[in-house]
């Protein structure tokens, strides 16, 4: 593989004066057809309608748009593409669903997007092992539909049908992260292409090792009561083999390298599942709720909070008909037995919290229509005003901190006099402002940010993190400076430039 890396470089390379130096939008007619070279013809555009595309994401982000765009079929093509990008000095950005919501796919310097998602076959599934390997064109909602009759499934699921490369790359989460963990537990192993086009398996090729386990935090204790109580797979192994390459990728948000397939770890389908919906008098009182809920140790899968705004949003935009209020979503996965203990667990410590319309979901198409009005609240609360567009926050704080924080952003959203609500993945400390903001006024897109940069440093305050599973993209490079500190940036931009020398990849995001 070496070998054909070198010689595909050195094919390459003699091209020079292909790509105009310093001026976005003008690759030579040289260069581009040396791109259809590589992936044919019908692959690449320089149409601006299909730039403009893959020059923006779901985010408040003004579009960027590449100079062209490229769909590679396979992983030989990919690495082809990135050595001729390296060696003409072009900016390479890498494009899976656009879903992102920090701006991770504006091209700021122009250059070669690289859209991913004609590569969509599963690779291969270890059903004993627990294991399976996608290309990045693999949805999650793709993914366990391939799985329904297996037993198994993905339970990562950040709402949208994003690629699970994609999500890789981000370090994204979700609505199950409180018990199965977020993407960083659960990739096992990860094949990049590197900026000048090499090709590598960060934990070795067809490894796919056992992740640690999920949703636990440092805590020696938690990590051995996890270990003594869980059944290992067949498959399980677990490795001590020099760096973590797999976790240096994972949230680099394709500025290290391009992700061509991902090992990830799968889970057993739950025998039985139970959602329910429960409405309280105020925000303290349904986040008490979640504490004590863990705090009882419950199982519980999901815990969601939706604030009275986003209540009344999804009411009108999913047409249900639930209390404007306060409230959590809840879901619990087991056997029925340990189902009917977890129910009662939990209703009690709502009830003693104030909690009131206390509703199960148990038929697949009740929970359905309740998870679907969950995933859709971002179009709901969009829905508040017609025509703008969408900033959410995505800070993530201790548990303990989490009644603080909540109540006290409730209290400067309504001070503030901007459209937003409040959603979040409470049961892991992680929640999102979603701010409703016109992107042609000034002043309101200067207010919405500055409520952004000061609910990131509150949670800095409160020991949490500025971003729990959106990533830095290009709003939050200063609140990771405040997060790591100047010798953890300084590390970070040192590993950037041993893996990206030219500072092709993704340029303009994270550092």
């Amino acid at each position: 593989m070496a070998l054909l890396l070198r010689v595909t470089t050195w094919g390459l390379c003699p091209w020079r004066g292909y790509s105009s130096k310093g001026a976005q939008g003008a690759l030579s007619k040289g260069f581009v057809e040396a791109l259809k070279a590589v992936v044919g013809p019908s692959s690449v555009s320089t149409a601006a309608v299909i730039r403009e595309q893959h020059g923006r994401d779901e985010s408040v982000h003004r579009c960027q748009p590449p100079d062209a765009v490229v769909w590679p079929q396979n992983v030989y093509q990919v690495c082809r593409l990135a050595a001729l990008c390296y060696c003409q000095g072009v900016p390479i950005i890498p494009f899976g669903t656009g879903t992102g919501l920090e701006g991770g796919v504006c091209a700021v310097q122009g250059g070669v997007c690289i859209n991913l998602t004609h590569m969509d076959r599963i690779l291969e599934l270890n059903l004993e092992d627990f294991s399976v390997v996608v290309e990045p064109g693999v949805t999650r909602k793709a993914l366990n539909t391939h799985l329904r009759d297996s037993g198994l499934w993905f339970p990562v699921d950040p709402g949208a049908d994003a690629s699970l490369c994609g999500m890789a790359a981000t370090g994204a989460s979700g609505t199950n992260a409180v018990r199965y963990g977020t993407m960083r537990d659960n990739v096992l192993n990860l094949e990049v292409v590197l900026p000048n086009g090499q090709l590598l398996h960060t934990a070795g090729p067809r490894r796919h090792f056992r992740s640690p386990a999920p949703g636990l935090g440092p805590d020696v204790h938690q990590h051995v009561a996890w270990a003594l109580t869980c059944p290992v797979s067949p498959g399980s192994r677990k490795s001590a083999a020099g760096y973590n390459l797999t976790a240096l990728f994972v949230g680099s948000e394709g500025t290290l390298g391009l992700i061509t397939a991902t090992t990830l770890r799968l889970h057993p389908a739950p025998e039985a599942t139970v959602a329910a919906t429960c409405a309280f008098p105020s925000v303290q009182a349904a986040v008490d709720s979640t504490v004590h809920i863990l705090q009882a140790a419950v199982p519980v899968a999901r815990i969601e909070f939706l604030d009275d705004v986003t209540m009344d949003a999804c009411n009108r935009h999913s047409k249900l008909n639930c209390s404007v209020a306060p409230t959590l979503f809840l879901e619990f996965h087991g056997s029925k037995q340990a189902l009917a203990e977890q129910l009662q667990r939990a209703e009690e410590i709502t009830r003693h919290n104030g909690a009131s319309h206390f509703s199960w979901a148990k038929e697949p198409e009740e929970r359905s229509r309740l998870w679907a009005a969950r995933h859709n609240v971002w179009y709901a609360v969009l829905a508040l005003r017609p025509g703008c567009k969408g900033y959410s926050t995505d800070v993530c704080v201790p548990i303990s901190r989490l009644p603080e924080i909540l109540v006290q952003t409730k209290e400067d959203l309504k001070a503030s006099g901007l459209t937003g609500a409040i959603v979040g993945h409470v049961g892991d400390g992680n929640f999102h402002c979603i701010l409703v903001v016109d992107p042609e006024d000034p002043e309101e897109l200067h207010r919405v940010e500055a409520f952004a940069q000061h609910l990131g440093r509150r949670a800095l305050a409160l020991h949490g993190t500025c971003t729990g599973e959106h990533g830095i993209g290009l709003g939050k490079r200063q609140l990771l400076q405040e997060e790591v500190g100047a010798v953890g940036v300084e590390t970070m931009r040192q590993l950037k430039a041993m893996l990206d020398p030219r500072g092709l990849m993704n340029p303009g995001k994270v550092l």
